[in-house]
C-alpha cells in the first residue's frame, strides 16, 4: 500500500503548467480535495487494521475534548418530608365557668409565665370569699366568749373545793361538769375556727382562678374568646360557650417531625445530622439531628416518626409549615 507522502508528491501540480497560469482559482479546490482523500485514506486504513473500531469514532476522537473523570458525590442517603412542631403548646382556658370581662392579649404578643391573659367576672366568688372571713371573725369571738366562760367556771370550781366544808357535794360536782362542759366547748370552737380558715384558703384560691395566667413563656397564635363570652372548662349546651381563651406556643421548643418509610428506618439513628428545607425558603438549609425515633409504627401508612432538633433558632420558623429534610452520612450512632 502507498505511503500517504508518495500520494501527495503524485497530486501535487506544476507551478510552471500553463494550466495553472490560467486558472489560479483552481487551487484551493484542488488541494481541499487532496486533504479530503487523504483523511478518507488514514480512516479506511485504519478500520481496516483495527475492524473493532468504527471509523466514524475515529473520527469524532479526533475532534471531541476527553471527558472529565470527576464524578458528584453527595452524602444524602435518605429523603423525607414533614411538619415544624412545638413540643410545648397550650390552649389556655378556665377552672370555672364565668362571663369573661377582659381578654388582654393579641395573636402575635409575646408573654411571660405568670402573666395576665384574661379575666373572667368574680363577684360571686368574692361574695363567697368574705362571707368565709366573716365566719372566722366569728367564729372567733364564740372562741374568746367560750375561753372567758371556762375561766370563771374554774374559779367557782377552786372555790368551792376550798370551802368543802361549806359547800355540797352536789355543788361541787355541778361546778366541775360544767367546767368540763366548756372545756369541750373551746375544743370544738377551735376546730371550727380551723375549718372556717381552711374555707377562707378555699374561696381565695378559687377567687384566684376567676384571673387566667400563661403557664409558660411564649408566642400568642390564637385568640378564641371576646370580652363579653361565656368560658367553661368543658363544653356545655349550645354553642356560644367558649372553652379556650388562646393558645400559646413557645418558640424555643419548635422541632421537625417526620413520617420515614419503615422499609427504610434502618438508615435513621439517633445523633444523626441532617439538612432541613423549609417549602417557604427553598434555599435556605437549616442544620438539624435527630432526636429520636417514636418507637412505634404507623399501621395505616407504614411509617415510622422522627423527631429532629433544629440547630439554627430563627424567627422565620414558624409552627405548622412544611419542610423537607435530607439525612445525611456521618455523625456518632447512639
Amino acid at each position: 500500500m502507498m505511503d500517504s507522502k508518495a500520494l501527495l508528491q503524485q497530486l501535487r501540480l506544476d507551478n510552471s503548467s500553463n494550466t495553472a497560469q490560467k486558472s489560479p482559482r483552481l487551487w484551493p479546490v484542488a488541494i481541499g480535495s487532496v486533504l479530503a482523500g487523504t483523511l478518507a485514506w488514514q480512516v479506511l486504513t485504519s478500520s481496516t487494521q483495527n475492524p473493532s473500531v468504527d471509523a466514524l469514532d475515529n473520527v469524532s476522537s479526533i475532534t471531541a475534548p476527553p471527558e472529565s473523570n470527576h464524578s458528584n458525590t453527595t452524602s444524602h442517603i435518605l429523603n423525607a418530608s414533614g411538619y415544624i412542631t412545638a413540643r410545648q403548646i397550650a390552649t389556655v382556658s378556665a377552672q370555672v365557668m364565668g362571663l369573661l370581662v377582659s381578654v388582654d392579649v393579641e395573636e402575635g404578643m409575646s408573654v411571660e409565665k405568670g402573666q395576665v391573659l384574661a379575666r373572667i367576672d368574680d363577684s360571686q366568688a368574692r361574695i363567697a370569699f368574705d362571707l368565709a372571713k366573716t365566719r372566722v371573725a366569728t367564729q372567733e369571738s364564740v372562741l374568746d366568749g367560750l375561753r372567758i366562760e371556762y375561766a370563771a367556771a374554774v374559779r367557782e370550781l377552786q372555790r368551792l373545793e376550798n370551802l368543802k366544808n361549806f359547800s355540797s357535794e352536789s355543788q361541787l360536782t355541778r361546778a366541775q361538769t360544767h367546767a368540763a362542759k366548756l372545756r369541750n366547748s373551746i375544743r370544738r370552737a377551735e376546730t371550727e375556727l380551723t375549718a372556717t380558715h381552711f374555707q377562707v384558703a378555699q374561696q381565695q384560691s378559687l377567687l384566684h382562678n376567676y384571673v387566667i395566667r400563661a403557664p409558660f413563656a411564649g408566642i400568642i397564635t390564637g385568640k378564641n374568646a371576646q370580652a363579653g363570652e361565656i368560658i367553661a372548662p368543658s363544653s356545655a349546651g349550645g354553642g356560644f360557650t367558649r372553652t379556650g381563651i388562646c393558645t400559646i406556643v413557645d418558640m424555643d421548643s419548635l422541632e421537625i417531625q417526620v413520617d420515614v418509610n419503615e422499609a427504610y428506618i434502618g438508615r435513621v439513628y439517633q445523633g444523626q445530622p441532617v439538612a432541613a428545607v423549609l417549602d417557604a425558603y427553598p434555599d435556605w438549609k437549616i442544620p438539624a439531628r435527630v432526636i429520636t425515633l417514636i418507637p412505634t409504627a404507623d399501621r395505616a401508612k407504614g411509617t415510622v416518626r422522627v423527631r429532629i432538633r433544629i440547630l439554627e433558632k430563627s424567627s422565620k420558623i414558624l409552627p405548622e409549615m412544611g419542610v423537607k429534610v435530607s439525612f445525611l452520612a456521618g455523625g456518632t450512632e447512639q
